[in-house]
């Protein structure tokens, strides 16, 4: 606690932002005072899953635009004692994904919230939506299309 105002940090890839991540960041915006989101970078995501569809410095923007985060930082690491400390950290939020990844925070005083997502949409759900969409526009298309063209007859 830093002059009576609790600092929440959450932390994500927030590629293709869809709903969950909207509750996720309001989730933690209603836990503290100041609410600090960090973003994962390209290179950080690219180190553990495959790379974002969506740029990080326009993930950043994105998260800039919404009203709940009072300051938005890069995120270049999964390791968040650093952050923790230089930022007096009073407790993180983050997706239950990543159940019992951050316990190590709370023996630096930190309240470790894991926030459920439950079933329903993800980047990984919508990535999955969108190929299977197109793919099934494109084999329709090929199908419509005629294999061979009829020359005309002199």
């Amino acid at each position: 606690m830093f002059n009576k105002k609790t600092i929440v940090y959450t932390s994500g890839t927030f590629d293709m932002f869809h709903s969950n991540h909207l509750k996720m960041i309001n989730y933690a915006r209603g836990l503290g005072d100041i609410l600090i989101v960090g973003v994962s970078t390209d290179e950080l995501v690219k180190s553990y899953k495959a790379a974002p569809i969506i740029p990080f410095n326009e993930r950043m923007l994105i998260i800039e635009a919404l009203k709940a985060p009072d300051l938005v930082i890069p995120q270049h690491t999964l390791d968040h004692t650093e952050i923790v400390k230089k930022l007096n950290i009073d407790a993180f939020v983050v997706g239950d994904d990543w159940f019992g990844k951050y316990d190590y925070l709370k023996e630096l005083g930190v309240d470790v919230f894991y926030f459920p997502y439950g079933d329903g949409v993800s980047s990984s759900s919508l990535k999955k939506t969108i190929y299977e969409s197109y793919d099934q526009q494109l084999h329709a298309e090929r199908k419509a299309k005629p294999t061979f063209v009829k020359q005309d007859e002199e």
